[in-house]
């Protein structure tokens, strides 16, 4: 499970910000809404990451370091040698003369190779870090290690860590035949990647894990899906075409069912409503139903695999009343058995009713354009029985617009 995330003059984020989702001890349990870390723990994280702000505050920053890291950790081999990492750094002075530097812990099995999990596995935290610079006008990787901790607790300990064209690892590591390997790590992709390429048994598995982050956006821009991408995904996916089916009835869209059908042009979607005569094609449905379909695909992989699912604007043409379900899936246990976190951005207020406030964060800027980041738990005097809907709107947690 993730629990921590931190940026540093990424995009508009300028100065160290910490995503740190560790629910203090005196709060009460929340069946299905705060996890264990890892069996026996004592620190809990939420499974639902909702992030509010003003337009332009930086939320989707967020989820653009969440993107980012995952994709490096598995998809930078693929960059052509000598091409740029996509990033950006901060837009002033000083922060184009600085490094970019993200890191995320997260917790688990410290033996990621291990077949079976049972009563002797040893659990703990892993971290991750990874700084870039720019160099002859190309982002590169300066820095880049991971680390471990058995039971969360204590000193972090090399599992490896490379500067440079340098790299120095841990047996847990395993680089015992892979040294000739180093020699091809280039300085747009991540060792974990290059390693990955040539079946080193650790890289490999963390790549897989990399993988499971995914959502509307990539690491450098929105990733969402177009109509006909989405038509053509359902069409050979009717696993979940069947999913898509029992929720739509449950949410009251008015549909019956969605399917697709073959044409000469390529597949059509066709929906079929109660009380119409005949089946209404894609183009006819509402933005908002469109909308929603467009991203079921993301919701249903998370809950289906396990992971984090990134929705960058959850709110946009969707009702606010289907929004409260889409959090309910991943607090079900049965919906979501492998655990998977739900990280989004929104804007309406309302659905902060739904949200327990250890699962709220805001994003606001200054007059320099810096993003801030904090939660709801670390402002005072917030009571689980306030208003938060009236609050926020009225200023009371700031991240809101400044009008006038």
């Amino acid at each position: 499970m993730l629990y921590r995330l931190e940026l540093e003059n990424f995009y508009s984020v300028r100065k160290p910000q910490v995503v740190d989702l560790r629910v203090g001890k005196g709060v009460p349990e929340a069946p299905g809404r705060f996890e264990p870390l890892f069996p026996e723990s004592k620190e809990r994280a939420p499974r639902i990451v909702a992030i509010f702000g003003p337009n332009a505050s930086g939320k989707s920053t967020i989820l653009r370091a969440l993107a980012f890291i995952g994709w490096f950790i598995h998809g930078s081999f693929q960059l052509p040698p000598g091409t740029s990492l996509p990033c950006e750094r901060f837009n002033d002075a000083e922060g184009q003369e600085l490094p970019l530097r993200l890191a995320l812990e997260a917790s688990g099995p410290l033996d990621l190779l291990a077949t079976e999990l049972d009563e002797t596995t040893e659990y703990g935290a892993w971290r991750y870090e990874l700084e870039i610079v720019k160099l002859d006008n190309r982002y590169i990787v300066r820095t880049e290690a991971l680390r471990q901790r058995a039971n969360g607790r204590g000193k972090w300990t090399r599992v490896f860590e490379r500067v440079g064209d340098s790299v120095q690892a841990s047996k847990v590591f395993g680089l015992s035949g892979f040294s000739k390997v180093i020699d091809k790590v280039r300085d747009n992709a991540s060792l974990i990647a290059t390693l990955a390429q040539f079946d080193h048994p650790l890289s490999l598995k963390l790549r897989e894990v990399a993988l499971t982050i995914g959502g509307n956006i990539s690491g450098s821009d929105r990733n969402e899906l177009t109509d006909t991408s989405a038509i053509q995904y359902y069409a050979t996916n009717s696993s979940v075409v069947e999913a898509l089916n029992r929720e739509i009835q449950r949410i009251d869209l008015g549909i019956r069912k969605m399917e697709v059908v073959p044409q000469a042009t390529g597949p059509m979607a066709f929906f079929e409503h109660e009380g119409l005569q005949s089946p209404m094609p894609w183009g006819l449905e509402s933005h908002g139903t469109r909308s929603f379909i467009k991203n079921f695909p993301w919701l249903y992989i998370g809950l289906f695999r396990g992971g984090i699912v990134l929705i960058d604007e959850i709110d946009v043409s969707i009702h606010p009343l289907v929004l409260p379900e889409i959090i309910r899936w991943f607090a079900d246990r049965q919906k979501n058995p492998h655990g998977a976190q739900l990280w989004v951005t929104c804007h309406s207020a309302s659905l902060l009713e739904e949200l327990l406030k250890e699962e709220v964060f805001f994003c606001e800027k200054d007059s320099q354009g810096q993003t801030s980041i904090y939660g709801m738990q670390d402002i005072e005097n917030v009571r689980r029985t306030d208003n938060r809907y009236r609050k926020y709107l009225s200023g009371a947690y700031g991240a809101v617009p400044q009008i006038g």
